[in-house]
């Protein structure tokens, strides 16, 4: 494991434990308003209050957990659906491999932002595991279309061969052949979908589109730049909230970084 990987696995790391415990840790209730109106950062609220006194740094720990729960469901979800699909369509062929591969098609062209605005003004009170749901529905595709592609190069290899030769049944050489052989694509695909799930939740709830009674640092943005946060030169409503997304962001990113370099014998070579 390079140094990228375990960089950003101890930033994900540390957001996480901060998704399991924010509630706990916070010193205030994220949406009590107080006394102190649109206060800088100090020693009683450590990222200042907005204008209408609630501590931003209680809203940022308790929002960790909305942006973590959608990256981690979604990427469950559309990772699993895209290794049923993909894996499926391209090991087995024929007319299985046609008409699956009709489905991912039209689940590539369904646009993740106008379905999910539907979803969302159709069920108001849409909580955060719905969205992730949703938005996994139009991200797997593409994973899909990938392992394919993949898997068609692999159920020809020897080892699968003489798998196949010793009657071992479809799904164990599926499941023990091939998907090993398929890890670091997995991988990388679970990464990916992860960062895409973040950053349109982030956006749905920036734009609101999606609930604000619920915390998460696109709820967070959301107040500020309708409180015209910027041009009351009140920084601090939104640098925490932006540095967070991009710190993640960052994380997983190089996360991805460090699994195409031990995917990669060319990335690995170079770096060597």
């Amino acid at each position: 494991m390079n140094f990228k990987t375990k960089l950003g696995l101890g930033i994900v790391a540390f957001f996480t434990i901060i998704a399991v415990i924010g509630e706990w840790v916070a010193p205030y209730d994220p949406s009590e308003m107080g006394d102190d109106l649109l206060s800088p950062p100090s020693g009683a609220h450590w990222f200042g209050t907005t204008m209408t006194g609630q501590d931003i740094f209680s809203q940022v720990l308790v929002g960790t957990r909305g942006v973590m729960v959608v990256g981690l469901v979604c990427g469950v979800l559309a990772t699993f659906l895209s290794i049923l699909v993909g894996v499926t369509a391209g090991f087995l062929g024929g007319a299985a491999d046609e008409a699956l591969s009709m489905l991912s098609n039209v689940f590539l062209v369904i646009p993740a932002l106008p379905l999910i605005i539907i979803v969302a003004s159709m069920l108001p009170s849409a909580d955060t595991v719905l969205i992730a749901a949703v938005i996994s529905l139009t991200a797997w595709a593409w994973g899909a279309r990938v392992l394919r592609a993949q898997t068609m190069s692999l159920r020809r290899r020897d080892f699968v061969e003489a798998a196949r030769a010793s009657g071992e049944r479809t799904w164990r050489i599926i499941v023990f052949e091939v998907l090993p052989n398929l890890t670091a694509v997995i991988a990388s695909g679970f990464v990916g979908t992860v960062i895409f799930a973040v950053m349109l939740q982030i956006t749905l709830s920036f734009v609101g589109v999606v609930s604000l009674s619920t915390w998460n640092w696109g709820t967070i943005l959301f107040w500020a730049q309708s409180n015209q946060a910027l041009g009351q030169g009140a920084w601090w409503w939104f640098v925490p909230a932006g540095l967070c997304i991009a710190l993640l962001g960052t994380a997983l990113a190089l996360i991805n970084f460090g699994i195409d370099e031990y995917a990669n014998p060319r990335l690995r070579k170079v770096r060597a």
